[in-house]
């Protein structure tokens, strides 16, 4: 190797990598190998007008063959390589003039060569064994299988030879080819050989009909021309063949209990056999033979044995009465018998093909059934009978009588009864036995007869209350509760109780009953044979229906009631005093004697032979208030007056009137005063007052006369007179009016009345001038009192020298 071919081999080898070597901006990799060739991929180089794909042998800078591309193309492939062989591969970017712009290399090598079958065959349906020639550098082999029609394609790698491909149809025509692969690949398909699989197995559905045949069924298999059968014995080695065109076959003339092996596959028209199947079937067990019955556990269990059987497993015990059981060993037990039967039983033996023929019935007699069900009848007091029904195959009876004081009777028949004693108050326990010559029948139903109790004594009655009586007697035996029933016209009321003694409730006023007690017992109920007693209930309660006033003291009261021949008795209880009352043999009566201003509570009560009514619902009732004892009125102004009276029971306001012809004043108030206007002077006034109580009821008071004062003058002057003296003048509102004037300076005080009734003038001396007076003048009332609440007036006097001079009026003032 000269010089140059050297520096370009080191040149190479320094850009090779083991996937892909980059060159200047040029990258390349195998994208896929075979034996003779390879495709390699690279990415576009900027100015290159076409690409140089050169293959060298691995270590040689001689080319071993080369391909060119044009300036698209980005992938291509090499060939006429030789298989296994490594190789170092280059592409080159060249421009326009061939000259290379880059290049870049990598190291890489073929598949194996490709391998040859030799055979290709199907032992199974779905499998298929390919024997081939292994070629050198192979690792593995892949072998391809295909139909015809493309419908079916599959791969499957194997390590060597002969390779099998599985997951076939039966019966199918394949194409198959085997191709080799390395590291780097696989090779080219091998030539393409042609097989089919074989047939399937059949499907196979195996019976044991009986305990000597055994019939095996399958499904046709397609494409099948015959079956053959190889039929072998469990323990033998012998094998029996049968070839047949049907899809079943009866194999006649088993061993009972025996398994059998039944191998089947199906023969193609090429007369090549299919897939196989083995089925093992047991035929049915042989009868049961040698069967024992006996009886265990007392007369209830029967115990059923037998000689055991090849081939079964279990065994099953019938009888014609319905009783089974079921057992793996060879005894069985039956439970429980029935009574006064005749019972057959067989047993029959079985294993999973089905059971055995039953064997012949065997006969078993049971033991007699208990008479039932039993009753008692009552012949007569204290003679009863004890009954029951027939049942089969008996010879006599026999029947136990026990009484719970520890008496005991029995008696034998061949009947249905038996008689004994039986007395009031007593329990007795009754049985009865079956016989026969099998033995005596299980214990029957035990009969709990009791007697009725007997009747109570010494019964007391006696009264609770109005609505309750008490009834109380002396405890019986045999009684575990006792009824006592109060009956009238209408119905009656029950008590029910332990204890010698009731008390019935709600019992109906002024009604005669019909009391019973009767003992009793849950067996028998109650003994109501025992004689009654009557009692009387207590008069009804009346009901006041209306209360009136006869007058301010008296009240005449009226009640209903249902009682007959009752007397009555009204009470009325005041808040104050002491109770008054009033009887009467009808529905009304008066009380007489109330108080004004009281609140009463009125009752009545019935009574009768038989007792005391319960109290009637109180009425209240109340008297008017009582008027007060004292009242005064006293004047406060012209036409104002004070009225004011003492306290009165009962009262809760008072309405106070003034009343005359010329007008009418009125205060309603809680108070006893009263401060009334608008009233006229000079006036005679009728003074009345109304007492009214809480709940509205009035007492009307009337008291003497009331007259007002004469009026207060009007038009009051003050004149000048000689001698220091003045003159008061005024006018009158009636000429029988006497007056007084007082005239009351700062010093002193002058006064001065006319000397005739009917004036209205009078003189004061000595005035003393300068200085200010007040006027009044009143009336002076018959009694001679003066008006105290008639208004002055103001007057101013001055001088004049050393004597009276003007006198100046300055107005009104309120008297003081």
């Amino acid at each position: 190797m000269d010089l140059c071919g050297i520096k370009l081999w080191m040149f190479l080898l320094g850009m090779i990598s083991q996937n892909a070597v980059q060159g200047s901006s040029l990258t390349i990799s195998i994208y896929t190998a075979t034996s003779k060739s390879a495709v390699l991929r690279w990415n576009s180089y900027p100015g290159s007008s076409s690409y140089r794909v050169t293959a060298f042998l691995r270590n040689s800078v001689q080319p071993f063959v080369f391909s060119s591309f044009s300036q698209n193309t980005l992938m291509g492939s090499i060939n006429s390589l030789s298989p296994n062989t490594n190789y170092t591969f280059q592409v080159e970017a060249l421009d326009g003039s061939m000259t290379v712009l880059t290049q870049s290399s990598l190291d890489g090598s073929t598949a194996p060569d490709v391998p040859t079958i030799k055979t290709a065959s199907s032992k199974q349906s779905q499998n298929m064994t390919v024997e081939f020639v292994e070629v050198p550098g192979a690792t593995s082999y892949i072998i391809r299988a295909e139909t015809s029609d493309g419908s079916f394609f599959s791969e499957m790698t194997v390590l060597g030879t002969p390779g099998t491909i599985v997951g076939l149809q039966p019966y199918t025509d394949y194409t198959l080819s085997v191709m080799s692969v390395n590291s780097a690949g696989r090779s080219q398909p091998s030539e393409f050989v042609q097989a089919k699989t074989v047939l399937a197995s059949p499907q196979l559905t195996s019976s044991s009909p009986s305990n000597s045949s055994i019939v095996v069924l399958w499904a046709p298999v397609p494409h099948a021309v015959l079956y053959s059968l190889s039929i072998i014995r469990e323990g033998s080695f012998l094998q029996s063949p049968i070839n047949t065109t049907n899809t079943s076959v009866t194999i006649n003339s088993l061993e009972a209990g025996t398994i059998y092996c039944i191998k089947v596959n199906a023969w193609s028209p090429e007369s090549v056999p299919g897939d196989d199947v083995t089925v093992c079937q047991i035929t049915r067990p042989s009868t049961p033979q040698s069967v024992v019955l006996q009886t265990v556990n007392g007369m209830t269990t029967l115990s059923v044995s037998w000689a055991t059987v090849r081939g079964a497993d279990r065994y099953t015990v019938i009888s014609s009465s319905g009783l089974n059981c079921t057992s793996n060993s060879s005894t069985c037990m039956l439970t429980p018998l029935t009574c006064g039967q005749i019972q057959y039983i067989s047993v029959t033996a079985m294993n999973q093909a089905g059971p055995s023929l039953p064997s012949d019935p065997q006969q078993f007699i049971t033991f007699p059934c208990p008479p039932q069900p039993l009753r008692v009848d009552e012949i007569a007091a204290g003679n009863c009978s004890v009954v029951w029904s027939s049942v089969a195959y008996v010879d006599y009876y026999t029947a136990f009588i026990k009484r719970d004081d520890g008496t005991e009777q029995t008696c034998n028949s061949t009947g249905t009864s038996c008689n004994f004693n039986c007395h009031c108050g007593y329990s007795y326990i009754m049985s009865v036995f079956a016989n026969n010559q099998a033995g005596s029948s299980p214990p029957g139903p035990v009969l709990n007869q009791t007697t009725l109790p007997c009747c109570p004594g010494n019964m007391s009655v006696s009264s609770v209350s109005w609505e309750s009586v008490m009834i109380s007697w002396m405890a019986v035996r045999g009684a575990d509760v006792y009824e006592t029933r109060a009956v009238d016209a209408k119905g009656e009321l029950v008590c029910n109780d332990t204890s010698p003694v009731c008390v019935l409730s709600d019992l109906t006023c002024n009604t005669r009953y019909s009391l019973l007690v009767a003992a009793c017992n849950d067996p028998r109920g109650c003994n109501r044979t025992c004689s009654p007693q009557t009692y009387q209930t207590a008069p009804c309660m009346p009901e006041i229906v209306q209360v009136t006033r006869s007058n301010s003291s008296s009240i005449n009261i009226t009640w209903t009631s249902t009682n007959s021949a009752a007397n009555y008795t009204v009470s009325v209880i005041g808040s104050v005093g002491n109770p008054l009352t009033c009887q009467s043999g009808g529905t009304s009566c008066t009380v007489t004697g109330l108080a004004c201003g009281t609140s009463y509570r009125i009752n009545a009560i019935a009574s009768t032979a038989a007792g005391l009514s319960m109290p009637s619902y109180s009425v209240p009732f109340e008297t008017a208030p009582c008027c007060p004892q004292n009242l005064s009125v006293l004047q406060v102004t012209q036409a104002m007056s004070n009225v004011s009276w003492s306290e009165a029971r009962g009262v809760q306001s008072f309405i106070a009137s003034l009343t005359s012809p010329r007008g009418h004043a009125q205060c309603h108030t809680a108070q006893t005063t009263c401060l009334m206007g608008c009233i006229t002077c000079g006036t005679n006034y009728t003074v009345s007052l109304q007492a009214i109580s809480s709940t509205g009821s009035t007492a009307e008071c009337t008291y003497h006369g009331f007259s007002t004062s004469e009026c207060c003058p009007s038009g009051i002057r003050l004149f000048r007179r000689a001698n220091n003296t003045l003159r008061v003048q005024w006018r009158s509102s009636s000429p029988l009016s006497n007056y007084t004037a007082v005239v009351t300076g700062s010093t002193s005080s002058h006064s001065c009345s006319p000397l005739e009734t009917g004036q209205n003038t009078c003189d004061v001396s000595d005035i003393t001038c300068g200085d200010v007076y007040s006027v009044v003048v009143a009336p002076v009332n018959p009694d001679g009192t003066v008006v105290q609440f008639c208004s002055s007036r103001m007057y101013s006097v001055f001088c004049s020298g050393s004597g009276v001079g003007t006198v100046l009026y300055r107005g009104r003032r309120s008297v003081d």
